[in-house]
């Protein structure tokens, strides 16, 4: 479905400080590949975020200074990272015991496709010789507690990436907690997705014209 497409809204780095706003104080985050990434960056002052990364890392930092990268010090985007005082390292399956023991509150991810109910698509388009890239996304929405997933609204062709039901594979079902766009912040209920706050110069009705998915507003 082919959406007229809103060039407006929040850049990616405005977008990930939104997410940081909304993680609580003292929980454990993981954090995914490319925009998710950047959540680091913006922990709020006097709030403790302990974040972790699959590749054996409790405690990771914001991304290191310009020509003070440490090469042996990366996430699991292979990008270079910094640690806070008091992390750990440890090995990858002990990692992923962490995941899969439901250790890590939670857990920031990108996205292809998120469906009205919370259904995630976001490891491969389905198309022939298309380049499986699960990772561990499909451990991560079955053992955190709470899922964000940080996505631009539309795809680069005006394609809604919020759709009635998700036609590429599923990374899982009924997953999704609440979708960061650079349009809005919509929180997944069980009764559809609700709209909780719109980008500088987003109308509800413009929202609505670039997303597949009906979306509903919040009585106050």
């Amino acid at each position: 479905m082919e959406l007229k497409t809103i060039k407006k809204g929040w850049n990616r780095n405005e977008m990930a400080q939104k997410v940081a706003l909304d993680i609580p104080d003292g929980v454990y985050v993981n954090l995914g590949i490319g925009m998710p990434e950047l959540v680091a960056d913006y922990v709020p002052a006097g709030r403790e975020v302990i974040y972790h990364t699959e590749n054996g890392l409790l405690g990771m930092g914001p991304a290191p200074e310009v020509g003070k990268e440490d090469p042996e010090l990366i996430n699991a985007g292979k990008k270079s990272i910094t640690s806070i005082k008091g992390a750990c390292f440890f090995h990858h399956a002990d990692s992923f015991t962490m995941i899969r023991g439901r250790h890590i509150d939670i857990c920031v991810l990108g996205a292809l496709q998120v469906s009205q109910t919370g259904d995630l698509a976001n490891w491969s388009t389905g198309e022939p010789g298309a380049v499986p890239s699960v990772g561990g996304a499909m451990d991560l929405v079955a053992g955190v507690k709470t899922i964000f997933v940080i996505t631009q609204h539309t795809t680069k062709e005006g394609k809604s990436k919020i759709v009635e039901s998700c036609t590429y594979p599923l990374t899982g079902k009924a997953v999704v907690n609440c979708i960061y766009t650079n349009l809005a912040i919509i929180d997944v209920k069980p009764d559809g997705l609700f709209v909780r706050e719109m980008a500088p110069g987003i109308c509800f009705d413009d929202l609505q014209k670039v997303t597949e998915a009906r979306l509903n507003r919040y009585e106050y």
